[in-house]
């Protein structure tokens, strides 16, 4: 006993007994027995599954849980230790479950093997901690889908094939970006790049549908369906049909000009008539270059009174800005900034051959300087056959609409040298007409514009997943030439956990393309 502050306070110590079966001294419990007595006489783990066999189809990599689930896990991950549990039905067992892990095992050796630590109450109310081991035995087995993918790969029920009538493909390579980050297209059984457009096919008619509504949240569209019946059973009242979903994309794509149609421009409150779409999403955004007023239009709005552009992106003039004098303060227009300003720019093909110097506006003041390169419409010098734009009488259109910065004559220097990054790339066949018909170089041209545009535009890569590119080298030469001037992605925005060989490019179904 201790006295403190005039109390007594009992210090209690725990006693020990001895083993009645060993005569070791220990701590009491509820069997008066040690660990390793009470392990002898007594094993928890006696009735637990010791090998357990599961199926796995090498295919589609999904493993079978009874009776139709199909789960897609990786080795030593989170839900395949998860799967692998349910296998054990502990709880009918009445055990608890302390720690479960993974041991090693070769990847091809069709073994996995977890380590488990439980608990259960024996002899009196003594809980008994106990380790063991379970071997899980992988039997390679296809799923039905797989198993006829393989009977007869074009065998689909759904077809999803979307077109836009439009001289490039700049929209496609996008898209196409968009459904590798978000796995749209991972229940497609084959993906077909046809000349104005990709096609995409399933095996029922609800993965169809759910691609095409996914299609419908990222880019304006109109669509629609029809089947074919290919069999029926009269006696059971059954028929099987096939799917096809014709999906058209809005032919209005960024950095093109548009003239707008009088009964659009009046409700959108006199907007334009020349305007600029500078964001296509499930929305159109088009932006007055003179104002800066804006809008937004749906796909319900558009198809309604659908409409062309004036000129495309590939109509596009390089200029240098001479002088440039801001109108406004620089704003935030839909995420985006903005300033009008006034400015002398001249055509770049011009120096040397004469004095020709536009006075303009343009809504770019925030961004060029003073003997800067700029892209741009040049309407002084173009053929303008438009329907729409006949309409207005009396309209005195500008001399040149500029729409971005250039950087082209910095690039110069950096042409043919890789980028410290990569995309990866949908796994497509070629339709046969489509191979005669392509250009290569075109295309070549036009996703080097594609990979330029994420480049000066962050607003469009992020949505788009960009990994490292591990042959990249930078040369200290080349950054102390370039600087800051030329646009680039911050290495912060890569995925640098990517490392992919050529055969998990073949298993996987996609490849990476700089």
């Amino acid at each position: 006993m201790s006295q403190e502050a005039g109390m007594f306070v009992v210090q209690q110590t725990i006693g020990s007994v001895l083993c009645c079966k060993c005569g070791v001294s220990m701590q009491p419990n509820a069997a008066n027995m040690c660990v390793r007595c009470l392990r002898s006489e007594v094993d928890i783990t006696e009735g637990l599954l010791k090998h357990v066999t599961i199926l796995f189809c090498p295919e589609c990599e999904t493993y079978l849980q009874p009776p139709k689930t199909r789960i897609k896990a990786q080795l030593e991950s989170r839900e395949l230790l998860t799967f692998c549990l349910k296998k054990l039905n502990l709880d009918k067992a009445k055990v608890t479950l302390v720690n479960a892990e993974f041991l090693w095992t070769e990847p091809h050796s069709k073994r996995i093997k977890v380590k488990l630590r439980i608990q259960k109450e024996v002899l009196h109310g003594a809980i008994l901690e106990q380790a063991y081991m379970v071997e899980y035995v992988v039997h390679h087995q296809m799923c039905d889908y797989c198993n006829r993918l393989q009977a007869n790969p074009d065998q689909w029920v759904a077809s999803v094939q979307l077109r836009q009538h439009v001289p490039h493909r700049r929209t496609f390579f996008f898209l196409e970006q968009l459904i590798l980050k978000h796995d749209a297209a991972n229940q497609a059984i084959r993906i077909k790049q046809m000349e104005h457009g990709i096609d995409f096919f399933f095996s029922n008619r609800s993965q169809g549908v759910k691609f095409l509504e996914f299609v419908g949240k990222v880019v304006p569209i109109r669509s629609r369906s029809d089947k074919e019946l290919v069999s029926q059973d009269s006696k059971s009242n059954t028929y099987n049909y096939k799917h096809t979903f014709s999906v058209e994309i809005c032919p209005i794509c960024r950095e093109d000009l548009v003239c707008l149609p009088p009964k659009v421009a009046i409700g959108l409150g006199n907007l334009g008539p020349l305007v600029i779409c500078t964001k296509v999403s499930n929305n159109i955004m088009l932006i007055d270059p003179n104002t800066l007023r804006y809008c937004f239009l749906d796909a319900d709005q558009y198809w309604r009174s659908p409409f062309r552009c004036l000129l495309s992106s590939r109509r596009l003039v390089e200029y240098i800005v001479l002088d440039i004098d801001n109108v406004s303060s620089e704003v935030n227009v839909a995420g985006s900034r903005y300033a009008l300003a006034d400015a002398q720019v001249a055509r770049l093909s011009d120096f040397g051959k004469n004095d020709t110097i536009f006075h303009i506006r343009t809504h770019l003041g925030h961004l060029l300087s003073p003997g800067d390169n700029a892209l741009g419409y040049d309407l002084y010098g173009a053929n303008l056959n438009d329907s729409e734009l006949d309409k207005y009488r009396g309209l005195v259109l500008p001399e040149v609409i500029l729409v971005k910065k250039s950087y082209e004559e910095k690039r110069q220097r950096k042409r043919g040298k890789p980028r410290a990054w990569k995309l990866k790339n949908l796994n497509m066949e070629v339709d046969d007409v489509t191979k005669g018909k392509v250009n290569q170089y075109k295309v070549d041209n036009e996703y080097e514009e594609f990979l330029r545009d994420l480049e000066e535009n962050p607003e469009l890569r992020f949505n788009v997943s960009l990994y490292r590119n591990k042959e990249y080298q930078p040369s200290e030469s080349a950054s102390m030439t370039d600087g800051d001037e030329l646009p680039s992605i911050p290495l912060d925005e890569l995925l640098a956990d990517l490392d992919i060989s050529d055969e998990d490019d073949e298993t996987n179904g996609s490849n990476m393309k700089e």
